[in-house]
């Protein structure tokens, strides 16, 4: 990255304030602190509600029962069935095997419909016989009184710059606009390069940043509380191992985007904003250990004074009161970590002002700014500007269900919440039925028996009587098992939460289905038809998350590592909801559709290289590597063509008997080329080779 070309890594530009803290500037950066924290605690109630869910969700997935369930000295059955775990791994399950279906990140750059700037298609005569009458020179803008106008919106743009990618390639070519027409044009596609080096671009980037590990987690807390979060791009130095000749460690730094996911329970946005669009500021709450403190101070703009008196004050890290709940085994000792605060979003300028920060002077009648603040033990250990163009908040809030009236989204475990209330009640109550009906209750009439005795209950036991009717002193009494009631209304409360989820059971490895789910056309339509709940949460990522991610990373791109053979009017695509069909599926339709172009009266109609690539992607191949492109396909048909060998002429251009007429087609009159019967065959009148008389020799006649 061009590191000193940009205020996002130059530390000047910002106007950071002196390392040295005078009272004022105590006085200062304590308002700043006190506006920094009065968000955060605001953010935090509002979020209250939010947190007692998530508890709720976490533990429904656990198979751990709350404070709020008291159990009676009758129950004895403390029995949790966690029907919400499989439903939630199978969801999870569900996103990422549609998001990764084709093995690589569901985006994809592409040029806009009308590319402005740069040519969307461009060819070169490749006959120079035919350059010659052409009346075209390439330019946009003709002579005087050749009777063509500007139209509107026309910039003096020439062709030269409208190359993009290709300008410097074609520079000593005869380049006109448009596809070509003629069968010796050479066609290229200056829109459509610059798109695909900028996804290729992209897309390794992602990888270098273990993007597909990030989006998996945000696929699992969607599922689980209902809400993903994912944040980047940030330039970051990533070590790349090396050795050289002589054995020693040398590595190779190298400044990459990176992104990172980010918890839920990290997660504090602003509590009036329903949607990302609306954010005023999000703050991202981290519990960092000394060594990660350390570390700030390598990255650009942290200011390692105000880090070293935040290490040499101490761990002051406090638990929230739902810490301990997700905690399994928790003590009561202190921990060695410390809380530090991310913020993004508006400050006043006047507080800016007050904190030693430059403001641009196309910025001077604006009254709030989008900035960013770190800060750790009550000290600004960061404040610059959003470095970022344009200004955006780099967090991407992806719910699962959308509630329309919260930042927050609904998950798999809200959902089903009172149908895994149910079903725990309803097998406890089979469970310690089950217990008391398979057991005997005895009575017993002590005046009966002999005092004394010892009443426990054992093979073989003589109890001592000492008058009374024989057998009545001890008897037993049997508990009818009414079970079988209770598992019905349990597997009645399993349908609910099929229902509820949209979630079937099947979906997620159930057996015994009957009725329509009998047979493989049966079960693929309950599958089709269950699919559609997972089509609704796809969107939701393709729209809050991949699209504006993708937007993210060609802005970062742009900014600071500027490519100008990658540059054009393009726009991010996600590619989730396409990954919903499957591949075998998908290649089947292409295929079919490959079989109804073959009728030459639709196969003008048809675009056979995306079906071809489409065909490739299908079967988990690389279209660039197995599939040409118009021009390459050309070249590759003219190859082959000169490779086949020229046809020898056949018998009857030799003069050899006159063609047959073929009446096999059922008598239609149609009269074609054919071939005379050979011995056999149906319609050979002839002797049989076997049965024909020998040939007789010349001689003399007896």
């Amino acid at each position: 990255m061009k590191n000193s070309e940009t205020p996002f890594m130059d530390d000047k530009a910002v106007g950071l304030p002196d390392s040295k803290d005078t009272s004022e500037d105590i006085l200062q950066a304590n308002s700043l602190i006190a506006y920094l924290k009065g968000r955060f605690y605001r953010a935090e109630d509002a979020r209250k509600f939010d947190e007692e869910r998530w508890l709720r969700a976490y533990r429904n997935y656990r198979g751990i029962y709350g404070p709020d369930v008291q159990f009676t000295a009758a129950e004895k059955s403390r029995v949790f069935i966690k029907v919400t775990k499989t439903k939630t791994l199978a969801a999870y399950g569900q996103i990422t095997d549609v998001l990764f279906a084709n093995n690589t990140f569901p985006l994809s750059i592409e040029p806009t419909v009308l590319p402005e700037g740069v040519a969307e298609s461009v060819h070169v005569e490749a006959d120079p016989n035919f350059a010659k009458t052409a009346t075209d020179n390439g330019s946009l803008f003709g002579y005087k009184g050749d009777g063509k106008n500007f139209p509107k919106g026309s910039t003096a743009t020439t062709l030269a710059d409208m190359l993009g990618p290709l300008k410097e390639k074609l520079a000593d070519l005869d380049v006109k606009i448009g596809a070509g027409s003629t069968p010796t044009a050479v066609t290229f596609h200056p829109a459509m390069v610059a798109a695909k080096k900028m996804q290729k671009k992209i897309i390794d980037q992602l990888d270098e940043s273990n993007a597909n590990k990030q989006l998996r987690s945000v696929a699992f807390e969607m599922a689980l509380f209902g809400t993903g979060i994912m944040k980047g791009p940030f330039a970051v130095d990533k070590e790349y191992p090396r050795w050289d000749e002589e054995g020693v460690y040398n590595p190779s730094i190298k400044t990459m985007p990176q992104t990172s996911h980010v918890s839920v329970w990290d997660a504090y946005p602003d509590p009036d904003a329903i949607n990302a669009d609306g954010l005023q500021y999000f703050i991202e709450r981290h519990k960092m250990s000394s060594s990660q403190l350390r570390a700030l101070k390598k990255r650009p703009m942290f200011r390692s004074n105000a880090i070293d008196m935040v290490i040499a004050a101490g761990p002051d890290y406090t638990k929230k009161w739902w810490e301990d709940n997700l905690n399994d085994y928790h003590t009561d000792t202190g921990i060695e970590r410390y809380e530090v605060l991310e913020y993004w979003g508006v400050v006043d300028v006047e507080l800016l002002e007050d904190n030693d920060i430059a403001i641009p002077k196309e910025f001077a009648d604006v009254a709030e700014l989008q900035a960013n603040i770190w800060m750790a033990g009550n000290k600004i250990i960061r404040l610059v500007l959003n470095p970022f163009k344009p200004v955006r908040i780099p967090y991407y809030i992806v719910p699962y269900e959308l509630n329309p009236y919260s930042i927050f989204g609904v998950g798999i475990a809200e959902n089903m919440d009172d149908t895994q209330t149910l079903m725990n009640g309803f097998m406890r109550l089979s469970v310690d039925n089950a217990v008391l009906s398979g057991n005997l209750v005895f009575e017993v009439d002590e005046t009966n028996l002999v005092p004394g005795q010892d009443l426990t209950i054992h093979p073989g036991k003589v109890f001592r009587r000492q008058g009374g009717a024989p057998g009545q002193a001890i008897f037993g009494t049997k508990f009818p098992n009414v079970s079988q009631e209770n598992l019905q209304m349990f597997d009645k409360a399993r349908q609910l939460a099929d229902e509820s989820t949209g979630l079937p059971s099947f979906a997620h490895g159930q057996t015994g289905v009957s009725g329509v789910g009998r047979t493989a056309s049966g079960i693929s339509m309950l599958m089709n038809a269950a699919s559609g709940g997972i089509k609704t949460v796809i969107k939701n990522v393709d729209d809050y998350l991949l699209r504006p991610l993708g937007e993210a990373f060609f802005a970062f791109n742009m900014q600071f590592d500027y490519d100008p053979e990658a540059a054009g009017d393009l726009e991010v695509k996600a590619r989730g909801t396409e990954s919903l069909m499957q591949n075998e599926v998908r290649s089947q339709r292409l295929l079919q559709f490959l079989q109804v172009i073959q009728n030459p009266a639709l196969a003008p109609f048809a675009k056979l290289p995306y079906i071809i690539r489409e065909i490739a992607k299908s079967m988990d191949l690389d279209p660039d590597l197995v599939a040409n492109n118009m021009d390459e396909a050309a070249r590759q048909a003219l190859i082959l063509q000169k490779m086949q060998p020229a046809s020898e002429p056949t018998a009857a251009g030799a003069g050899g008997p006159p063609p047959v007429s073929d009446t096999s087609g059922g008598g239609n009159g149609n009269i074609g080329v054919g071939t005379a019967p050979a011995p056999g065959e149906q319609g050979f009148s002839g002797a049989s080779p076997q049965a024909a008389p020998p040939v007789p020799t010349q001689g003399p006649i007896q």
